[in-house]
C-alpha cells in the first residue's frame, strides 16, 4: 500500500517585507512576523525563510537572530524572478466586511494587479478599511505563491471612476441585465473589470457604464449571482479566456 502523502508539503514559510531585498540585506521582522515564525513556526538560528517585497522576485534567508520579540534575518540568494500577471484590474463595489475580505482573499490569488473598490447608488458600505483589505493581500500572495501584491486604491465613487480611468484600458462591465458572453468578450490586452453592489446598479448607472468610451458589457450565464461570485466569476473567466490560465 503506498504512503499516504503528507499535506500540505513541508516548505520554508513565506512572507512579505516591505524591505528592498538583495543578496547581503539584513531584514528585521516586525513583531508579528517574528512571533508568527519563532513561537507558531518554531524557527529558530538558522531556520530559512522565503521573503519577497512587491519588486524583485523571491528570496531565501535565514534567521541570524532571534528573541521573545524580534528576528533579523540575513538574506542570501534570489530563489525565483519577479512573475508578471495579467494586466487585469478589479473595480468592484464593496460589499459586507466579511464578503469584501473573501473577494480581496480570492482575487489576489487568482492573480488580478490591481483592485480598485468603486461605490455606487446601492452600494451599503459606508467606510472601507484598507489597512485590513491589505493585510488581507498580503497574507493572500503569501499563501498562493505570488512574489506580487495588487494594490488596493482608495474608494472612488462611480462618476469619478468612469471620468479618471484611462479610455485606453478596455472596460469590462459586468452586466446582469446582459452582454456579449464571457466566453467571447475577453480578448488580450490591458483590462478593468467592472461588478457591481448586492442589488445591482441602477438604470441611470448601467447607462453611464455602457456609454463610457471602450466598454464591453458582459453577461455572466443565467443566473444571478451574489456581488462576490460575479467578480470572481470574471476574473476567472478573463484568466482561461486572455489571462496566465491559458
Amino acid at each position: 500500500m503506498p504512503a499516504t502523502p503528507h499535506w500540505p508539503p513541508k516548505s520554508a514559510p513565506r512572507l512579505f517585507v516591505p524591505t528592498a531585498l538583495d543578496a547581503g540585506v539584513q531584514v528585521d521582522l516586525a513583531a508579528g512576523q517574528a512571533n508568527y515564525l519563532g513561537n507558531v513556526m518554531r524557527l529558530g538560528v538558522g531556520g530559512e525563510v522565503l521573503l519577497f517585497d512587491g519588486m524583485s522576485g523571491e528570496w531565501l534567508a535565514r534567521v541570524a537572530d532571534s528573541g521573545k520579540k524580534h528576528m533579523s534575518l540575513s538574506v542570501e540568494r534570489r530563489t525565483r524572478e519577479q512573475e508578471k500577471v495579467p494586466d487585469l484590474w478589479l473595480a468592484f463595489a464593496p460589499v459586507k466586511r466579511a464578503q469584501t475580505d473573501w473577494l480581496v482573499e480570492k482575487a489576489t490569488e487568482l492573480g488580478v494587479a490591481r483592485l480598485l473598490p468603486v461605490i455606487t447608488q446601492r452600494t451599503i458600505v459606508e467606510r472601507v478599511k484598507l489597512e485590513r483589505l491589505e493585510a488581507i493581500a498580503i497574507e493572500a500572495a503569501e499563501q498562493c505563491n505570488r512574489t506580487t501584491v495588487p494594490p488596493i486604491a482608495e474608494p472612488v465613487g462611480l462618476s469619478a471612476f468612469l471620468k479618471s480611468r484611462d479610455a485606453g484600458r478596455r472596460l469590462y462591465f459586468a452586466d446582469e441585465s446582459g452582454g456579449e458572453p464571457a466566453a467571447r468578450a475577453f480578448e488580450l490586452g490591458a483590462a478593468i473589470i467592472l461588478t457591481g453592489p448586492e442589488g445591482g446598479f441602477t438604470d441611470e448607472e448601467r447607462a453611464a457604464i455602457r456609454a463610457a468610451q471602450n466598454t464591453v458589457a458582459v453577461s455572466l450565464g443565467p443566473r444571478i449571482l451574489r456581488a462576490e461570485t460575479a467578480a470572481l466569476a470574471a476574473v476567472t473567466s478573463y484568466m482561461a479566456l486572455a489571462g496566465d490560465w491559458r
